[in-house]
This record gives structure tokens, C-alpha cells and sequence, in this order.
């Protein structure tokens, strides 16, 4: 096997172990939000930290399917939204922080970027995709502008408890060597 195949089955492992992670910190605490019937939780410290040690392809995939996976186990009217922001959030993480040299500067401009995309992200979907979509599909009536201002400050907090420990993983793993 080539340097490069082993580095391909490399990355496969991590996007499914970092995905598995996702999955299950997103699953495993599940706190309701009852105004639009969401949840807070920490798949998203999974996301973050897939984003800072492997980059944005790794946490754009990763955030893309695991969370969205744990949202079709009693949540399945939240699995567009999270896909499309928790993939968004890694992409961006990612790009901003990079993977050569990073500094602790751009890791943390990245993580900052990363809350703000997930409480922002959210807050679109919940105020004005939902209701739009919901107005011919029911399946996504679910919330309303309200709701999602009912929503901003647990999802802020999410996100900040979730980049605090995705910057702690990341330096801690960021000193292991990898190939």
C-alpha cells in the first residue's frame, strides 16, 4: 500500500470516529428546549474539534452526518437544519484555523466563527426557513421568529461550552503526532 492510500484510510477513520463522536455527543445529553421542541447537547465540541486537527473537509463531513444521524433518532424535523449548519460551522472552522501551523489566534478567531454560524445558522432556519417551508410542508411547522429568539442564548451557550472543549482536545491531540 502507498504513503498516500494509508493517508486516505487515515482520514476515513478519523471522519468516522470524529462522526461516531458527533453522534453520540449529540445524543447521549439531550437537554429539551421547549420553544421549538429542539434540544441543547455537545455534538457539536466533536465537530469543532474534527475541524481544528484535520481541517475543513474532515469538519464539514463531520458535521453534516453525525449530528444530523442523531437528530433522525426523535428529531427528524431538525435534520435539514443541523446538516447544513454543523456543515457549515466545520467548513468554516476549519478554513479559518487551518491545519499548518496553526495558531492559538486562529483557532480561536475560527472557534468564535464557528458559535456565531451555529446560533446564526439556526436562528435563520428556525425563524424564516421552518415557517416558509412549513406553510406547505407541516412536517417542518415547528417554529416560529419567536421561537427561535426563545433559542439564541441556549445555542450560544452550546456553542461556547462546545468550542472551550473542542480548543482543549485539539491542543491536547495537537501535540500527538500524526502521519
Amino acid at each position: 500500500m502507498s504513503a498516500s492510500e494509508i493517508n486516505k484510510l487515515y482520514l476515513v477513520g478519523i471522519v468516522a470516529a470524529f462522526t461516531t463522536l458527533a453522534f453520540l455527543g449529540t445524543t447521549i445529553i439531550r437537554v429539551p428546549l421547549p420553544a421549538t421542541g429542539g434540544y441543547f447537547n455537545l455534538g457539536d465540541t466533536f465537530v469543532m474539534a474534527a475541524a481544528l486537527l484535520y481541517g475543513p473537509a474532515v469538519g464539514g463531513l463531520v458535521g453534516l452526518v453525525g449530528p444530523a444521524v442523531a437528530d433522525a433518532i426523535g428529531f427528524p424535523q431538525f435534520i435539514l437544519a443541523t446538516a447544513v449548519v454543523k456543515g457549515i460551522e466545520g467548513v468554516l472552522l476549519g478554513l479559518i484555523a487551518g491545519t499548518r501551523a496553526r495558531s492559538v489566534s486562529r483557532m480561536v478567531l475560527g472557534l468564535i466563527s464557528a458559535v456565531i454560524v451555529l446560533t446564526g445558522g439556526y436562528f435563520v432556519f428556525e425563524a424564516w426557513i421552518y415557517p416558509w417551508l412549513g406553510v406547505k410542508i407541516p412536517f417542518f411547522a415547528v417554529t416560529d421568529f419567536n421561537a427561535a429568539l426563545a433559542e439564541i442564548v441556549p445555542n450560544l451557550l452550546q456553542g461556547t461550552i462546545s468550542a472551550v472543549l473542542a480548543f482543549a482536545i485539539a491542543r491536547v491531540m495537537g501535540k500527538l503526532s500524526r502521519p
